[in-house]
């Protein structure tokens, strides 16, 4: 880290100096890593940097190492920064707050509280219906933040799956009758009549929990306009394996949506309506990229095959 950037971890956080670093996590692709500073002096312990370098020559570890790849990150980067910039601060669910974005030369550094620091250390690997409830429970809260609302300098269509930002991945697809499905799965989820800001890339590893049963989630590099159920469906097939994703559906479905009224204030039938029915279109959409991108991911699974065919019907 050079000196201009230790300069505005200093200025951001009151601190009298930096005692030490470590790298927690290497950037997808070798865009960057994300590392915790800790603090001399001032109120914060430590924070958390998140350092972007803006070249091109990446390696990719599926192998899809392509210009379209690599502005389709520099995009999400970007997407990021405007998102802590101009967005983040409406949200209801509780994320990371932003002290600092800086540019210098290829770089960009954007500057988070410690999460760790601020009450939420746990990373799950495995979660109860407990763990899902609280995660359901952010989404409704993050949904219900941004509903209407245009997404400026964002994505227009959030999640890293979206089949205008994936046609290599679509082009790789064995699957016949999805493939020329697919054009109509997307605009089912993109003409819904109720929009909202989507996180895009909603996994379990995107979650931080609390000892007290809260979350906080990070990652926005994807975010952008779209229907809530992506968020959903996405989420649940990153914990649970398909036997619970088929038996606890509609027992999902319920509890996010009393928590997206709660939020909202109001009792919304007419969304809730619309939502429900896109819930297995958004997971068939997920589907989609996953057959193209990696045919043999453990997320392909009959359930997934059992809903993408009943959606490519009804379609």
């Amino acid at each position: 880290m050079n000196e201009y950037f230790k300069s505005v971890i200093v200025q951001a956080t009151g601190a009298s100096a930096l005692s030490e670093q470590e790298i927690v996590q290497e950037l997808w692709s070798g865009y960057g890593h994300i590392t915790r500073v800790f603090l001399k002096g001032g109120s914060r312990k430590s924070v958390m940097v998140k350092h972007i370098q803006l070249a091109s020559d990446t390696n990719h570890p599926r192998g899809w190492n392509t210009d379209i790849g690599h502005q389709r990150k520099l995009t999400s980067y970007r997407v990021e920064t405007k998102w802590y910039d101009s967005y983040s601060g409406q949200s209801l669910a509780r994320l990371p707050h932003c002290l600092a974005i800086d540019h210098h030369e290829d770089d960009v550094f954007i500057v988070l509280e410690d999460l760790d620091e601020a009450g939420f250390p746990i990373r799950k690997h495995s979660v109860n219906w407990e763990d899902v409830v609280i995660c359901l429970n952010w989404l409704a809260a993050f949904h219900a933040s941004y509903l209407g609302k245009n997404p400026d300098g964002l994505w227009d269509i959030g999640t890293y799956w979206h089949l205008d930002t994936r046609p290599q991945e679509l082009k790789a697809l064995k699957d016949q009758r999805l493939k020329r499905a697919a054009p109509l799965i997307d605009e089912k989820l993109s003409s819904c009549t109720y929009q909202t800001i989507v996180h895009g890339d909603a996994k379990l590893a995107n979650f931080c929990f609390s000892l007290n049963d809260k979350v906080a989630g990070l990652d926005f590099q994807y975010v952008g306009g779209g229907c809530g159920m992506k968020d959903v469906a996405y989420f649940i097939g990153s914990c649970l394996d398909e036997d619970d994703c088929e038996r606890l559906e509609a027992k999902i479905l319920d509890t996010y949506f009393e928590r997206l009224h709660k939020e909202l204030g109001e009792q919304n039938e007419a969304l809730e309506r619309e939502w429900r029915s896109l819930y297995r279109v958004a997971w068939a959409d997920f589907h989609r990229f996953l057959k193209g991108w990696s045919p043999g991911h453990w997320k392909i699974n009959s359930y997934s095959e059992r809903v993408t065919e009943e959606v490519i019907k009804s379609l």
